[in-house]
């Protein structure tokens, strides 16, 4: 058998998940001693026509180099549920994730269980004013000489990234270095067509933006402006020679892959009011686009063609779509001639139904901030509990540019905050009856009980909890905004029917590692360990298992079923059979090996193709016994079964 060691970070560098993934696809970059070969790589990329660049740029800042070892770093903490929460008739079933704490962390748990399954991110992290209460916090102990080693670097270099890395610094260097990890780590996320949007203001967009450069490659990034304020809203900013009204904000678009600017598949009306039924159209209202390009001289295309009315008149001209696409937009009743069928032709464009549109760079029909903000307090009662919240339409139309196609897919926000990015996915489903799911991570930070004493006193008082935190109203949003979207379908006029839909979501939160477990001697012997694991508790196992069957790639919400084999009691999941409890004897090795060779009922579909025991509660004769068992029973159903031991 195999052994293994959680959150082993002993062999990590900060090109170590590089190199393996290079090692891995590419080994004929590499000779017999493991020494890279650069021109067997260059051959590689010359052959696809890749020139070679002979432009060297980048961007570089104190603690880059350990702003790339902790993306390369396991997770150091584990990953517990909240059984009462997540056992409610509304939760119990529900696809949506809300997870409280440090977001890196929780990325790093993510990171196989959702590797590349994330079509959306949106994310609104500090800005880094001077005043918005960002400053670099990081528990992590290196000595000198380990993050010299770990990060290639010499030991003064070391020594001045490790001064301000424990100075809580809110400088420019401080921000780039928490920001790295987390958007690295967030890219493994994305699936191949998915797209992370970022809110920034003028404090970090430049640093930004070459940041996201360096991850998804520059063609791969886009920026876009949103008219965040009106003039009555707008904040002022002082400069040396004059003062300039802030009334907007950036947006940065970071693709996993290349998407070619045009055209969008999108919900271009969903904010729209101006719609009608003129020709009583059974598919309901809708609103006419133009689709005449005048501007444009050519006469030469497939957009350049003659179009006839019902009444007999021409119109021969540039037009936004080909003369294929216009004849089955006609045939499918798309095309609306006014004038009594005598005028150019426009295109019916429905509420509820995607249409391809070119996406401008400024968004500036998403509502402003004082929208989010209202939109916030009508949810709590009149109260403000958050400043400066974005609104759901904001966020809405970013849902129509990602994910308007499917609906199924999964969305992320890791600086959750208020919870706008939950709320818009429940109403983005509700319209159009979608499932796709939303994962919220929210940091458990405390509320200033003198910066915002409606908040502080709303979550001690309204919800009960000792120490207020950011977490419980972001929890509270949700729930909120979920009662809300079926109260008021209930009250409109032609009411749909939402019982499919899923409004709850599970509750997990990051806990730190048991305690002494980073003391354990790095030899996997369970008679010199310092950490004595079989001493944890029902609740601390269950917390281990979940933390592994995340490392293990399995889903928050998936379904554990309860393998009983002779009075021992197995976990299995995605064909992964974990044995974590004491007092696994010889009969229930019997009735596992029985379980694995059965072809007959519910065993018939009873395939693991992972073992996992937890070591502390195995002694080694045991051990011996259950991997001689393995090689040596029939094996019926031919399964291979890798087999690991894990302290």
């Amino acid at each position: 058998m195999k052994k293994e060691k959680t959150s082993d970070n002993s062999n990590t560098t900060i090109n170590s998940r590089q190199l393996a993934i290079l090692t891995a696809n590419f080994p004929q970059c590499f000779d017999k001693n493991g020494d890279f070969i650069p021109h067997k790589m260059q051959e590689v990329v010359s052959k696809e026509g890749v020139n070679l660049s002979k432009e060297s740029y980048s961007l570089n800042w104190l603690g880059k180099s350990y702003a790339r070892l902790l993306a390369n770093e396991t997770p150091l903490t584990l990953l517990k549920e909240d059984a009462e929460h997540n056992q409610k008739p509304e939760n119990e079933n529900s696809e949506n994730l809300l997870i409280k704490g440090d977001n890196l962390e929780v990325l790093k748990h993510l990171r196989h269980a959702y590797s590349e399954s994330v079509k959306m991110i949106y994310i609104d992290p500090p800005y880094n004013t001077g005043n918005d209460g960002f400053v670099y916090a990081d528990n992590r102990k290196f000595t000198t000489e380990q993050l010299s080693q770990l990060a290639g670097i010499d030991e003064d270099e070391a020594q001045r990234i490790l001064e301000f890395t424990n100075s809580k610094s809110n400088s420019h260097s401080a921000w780039l270095t928490f920001m790295y990890p987390r958007l690295y780590v967030a890219r493994e996320l994305l699936s191949d067509d998915g797209v992370i949007f970022i809110s920034i203001d003028d404090n970090e967009q430049t640093q930004l933006k070459m940041l996201c450069d360096e991850i998804f490659g520059e063609k791969n990034v886009e920026a876009y402006i949103w008219n965040l304020s009106d003039f009555t809203e707008s904040s002022f900013t002082k400069t040396a020679s004059h003062t300039v009204r802030v009334e907007h904000e950036y947006i940065i678009a970071c693709y996993k892959k290349h998407k070619k600017l045009g055209k969008y598949k999108e919900y271009r009306l969903r904010e729209r009011e101006d719609l009608s039924n003129i020709d009583n159209d059974p598919r309901g209202k809708w609103f006419s686009g133009n689709i005449s390009r005048n501007g444009i001289k050519s006469t030469t295309g497939s957009q350049y063609f003659t179009i006839t009315t019902p009444t007999g008149r021409k119109y021969t001209r540039n037009w936004t779509l080909s003369k294929e696409e216009y004849i089955d937009l006609l045939n499918d009743n798309k095309i609306y001639f006014a004038r009594n069928g005598d005028g150019v032709p426009r295109l019916k464009m429905f509420k509820n139904e995607p249409s391809f549109s070119i996406q401008n760079s400024i968004f500036n029909e998403c509502k402003t901030s004082i929208t989010g903000k209202n939109q916030l307090k009508k949810l709590f009662e009149d109260r403000i509990i958050f400043d400066f919240p974005k609104p759901v339409n904001l966020i809405n139309r970013l849902l129509s540019l990602s994910v308007s196609n499917s609906k199924e897919d999964v969305v992320l926000d890791f600086f959750a905050g208020s919870g706008t990015t939950a709320d818009a996915v429940m109403q983005f489903n509700a319209v159009d009856g979608g499932k796709r799911r939303c994962i919220s991570v929210q940091l458990d930070e405390s509320i200033n009980e003198k910066k915002n004493k409606i908040a502080y006193d709303f979550v001690k008082d309204e919800l009960e909890q000792d120490n207020p935190t950011i977490f419980d109203i972001t929890k509270e949003r949700i729930l909120r905004a979920g009662a809300k979207i079926q109260k008021d379908n209930q009250a409109s006029k032609e009411p749909k029917d939402l019982s499919k839909q899923d409004f709850g979501f599970k509750v997990f939160e990051i806990l730190p590692m048991f305690e002494g477990f980073f003391g354990e001697m790095d030899e996997l012997d369970e008679q010199q360990a310092l950490f004595d694991g079989s001493q944890l508790s029902d609740d601390e196992l269950q917390t281990l298992l979940t933390s592994w069957m995340a490392n293990d790639g399995v889903k928050l919400t998936a379904k554990v079923e309860k393998v009983v084999l002779d009075k021992y009691t197995a976990c299995y999941v995605d064909k992964n059979l974990y044995l974590m409890d004491k007092g696994f004897t010889t009969d229930d090795l019997k009735f596992l090996l029985e379980k694995l060779d059965s072809v007959d009922g519910d065993n018939k579909n009873f395939q693991p193709t992972k073992l996992v025991l937890f070591g502390y509660n195995f002694k080694s004769k045991h051990q011996r016994e259950i991997s001689e068992a393995l090689n040596n029973y029939t094996n019926k159903k031919q399964i291979e079964l890798d087999r690991i031991i894990r302290y």
